[in-house]
């Protein structure tokens, strides 16, 4: 079953690590609803299979009034075939989750809350500039258990120069005791257009530290399997069988359609993206015009996909696979090339597949980019 992503380009504050694309200023949501309505309603034939899960990103989708998902979710079902059991996720932020917004979302489809915890300490709340406070990021979770919402997804944030170990282990045994199926836990990402690059460039902020982020990252993994988690993502941790249908049909390179401005769709072999501009999505939908651009991927782009995808996950990178989708020459360059990472104890080869052992997870992106193919390989 396919999925629909749809990009919610609005925030009430500029959180000082994220490079996504949104603007704070809100006065467009209603322009911008009805220009993603719009959108859906062009793409309805990209999908001809039924639809197994919607997640609304960004930004912040919280901040959309009720009324606007309303809209979307009645577009959305007017021209798509929706399973009955699928999984629809609303990522939001604590401050939104409110009594009265809870139960807005209880009379809509939405089944699941992923939501920007981040941190349980004001500080590093206040140092990331977010616009809750560690007293909102504790009482929604309960808030959201207690209105009947138990598929519930938190996200943290390690690495960074305010969080010590002690705080660290604090987060991770707090998101536990909260008994959330998913946690998902990212290392802070110095990225280049933010503005906490632009402070540690100037000297007003201390640099990422490598070291204390790989640390913190194993802590991590052992806190959370001792907790019954599963690691079954970098990133991304789950109780048995609770995995995100959505995010785990990315790695397994399912088709979705791509809503919204920023957002990309992939159909199997082509990869669609949208302008990341509001402005000029709007004036595009407004004339009758997709905001995209088509970039047609060859084998090699999607072998190269598949590896950086496939590795990230538990189940690793079928070997049997890339014969049947890539062929024999595909297979043989990647087992010649696993075969130093083999050698470090970095990756297993079992049943055929591709896997990551603890110490490889430290060096995921450096494998996977050791692994990718180019169309020279073949023609030397």
């Amino acid at each position: 079953m396919s999925g629909i992503y749809i990009h919610i380009p609005f925030c009430k504050k500029a959180c000082t690590y994220c490079d996504f694309h949104f603007s704070t200023s809100l006065k467009y949501m209603d322009e911008m609803t009805d220009a993603i309505c719009s959108e859906i309603v062009k793409k309805k034939d990209r999908i001809t299979d039924q639809v197994g899960s919607i997640y609304f990103g960004g930004g912040t989708p919280s901040v959309l009034p009720a009324k606007a998902f309303e809209k979307i979710f009645h577009t959305i079902t007017s021209n798509f075939s929706v399973s009955s059991e699928a999984e629809i996720t609303i990522e939001a932020n604590p401050d939104d989750l409110d009594a009265k917004k809870i139960a807005e979302f209880r009379q809509l489809p939405v089944n699941r809350f992923s939501i920007g915890i981040q941190s349980f300490f004001d500080e590093d709340l206040r140092w990331m500039n977010r616009a809750h406070s560690a007293a909102e990021a504790e009482t929604c979770i309960k808030r959201s258990q207690d209105a009947g919402f138990e598929n519930l997804s938190i996200d943290l944030i390690y690495g960074y120069p305010l969080l010590t170990d002690q705080k660290w282990l604090s987060n991770i045994h707090k998101a536990i005791a909260f008994e959330t199926p998913h946690i998902s836990a990212y290392s802070l990402t110095v990225e280049p257009r933010t503005a906490l690059a632009s402070a540690i460039r100037k000297g007003k902020q201390t640099p990422v530290n490598d070291e204390q982020s790989a640390a913190q990252f194993i802590t991590l993994i052992e806190k959370l399997q001792q907790g019954g988690f599963e690691q079954y993502e970098i990133s991304n941790f789950s109780q048995p069988g609770k995995y995100a249908v959505h995010n785990t049909n990315y790695w397994r390179g399912v088709p979705y359609l791509g809503i919204g401005p920023s957002a990309h769709g992939f159909d199997g072999q082509t990869r669609y993206l949208n302008i990341a501009n509001n402005a000029l999505y709007l004036t595009e939908l407004s004339h009758g015009k997709l905001a995209e651009t088509i970039e047609e991927l060859d084998s090699y782009d999607r072998f190269n996909e598949y590896i950086m995808t496939s590795l990230r996950t538990m189940w690793g990178t079928s070997m049997a696979k890339i014969e049947a989708d890539f062929g024999k020459l595909f297979r043989a360059d990647t087992l010649k090339n696993m075969e130093p990472f083999l050698e470090r104890k970095w990756l297993t080869h079992q049943n055929d597949h591709l896997i990551l052992t603890p110490d490889g997870k430290l060096f995921a992106d450096h494998i996977a980019s050791e692994l990718f193919l180019i169309t020279d390989d073949h023609h030397k």
